[in-house]
């Protein structure tokens, strides 16, 4: 490996640590649970695969790499799904948003229960 390549890794390990960084200062001071789950997996995706990238480079066998290539592709997959699932999940168990929140989306999408039924009218699966 050489000096270049090593300088290269460590400036990829500390961007980061720089992302995670954020993920967790995110997670901390944000004021909502839907705020935090984006930070977290927005900003610690993209810390994770930084990190694996500068393992991909100091790596020298080539299964290594491709494991580290592949876990990107799995971060950058499974991550914006996964928040976004999880959000959803906190909106239909009744998690409020915060005051300062500018538009509910989802709003919109609750069905209207019809008078007289009792509350038996079925949610749709969203």
């Amino acid at each position: 490996m050489t000096a270049m390549g090593n300088l290269l890794a460590a400036l990829f390990v500390i961007l980061g640590a720089l992302f995670a960084l954020v993920a967790s200062v995110g997670i901390l001071r944000l004021p909502d649970f839907y705020t935090r789950v984006h930070a977290a997996s927005k900003a610690g995706t993209v810390g994770s695969a930084l990190a694996l990238v500068a393992l991909a480079i100091v790596s020298v066998q080539t299964a290594e790499v491709l494991r580290a290539i592949a876990a990107i592709v799995f971060f950058f997959l499974t991550a914006p799904i996964a928040a976004h699932l999880l959000g959803k999940a906190a909106y239909s168990a009744g998690y409020r948003m915060w005051s300062g929140s500018v538009l509910d989306e989802m709003q919109a999408r609750k069905p209207a229960t019809e008078e007289g039924d009792g509350g038996a009218s079925q949610r749709p699966i969203l």
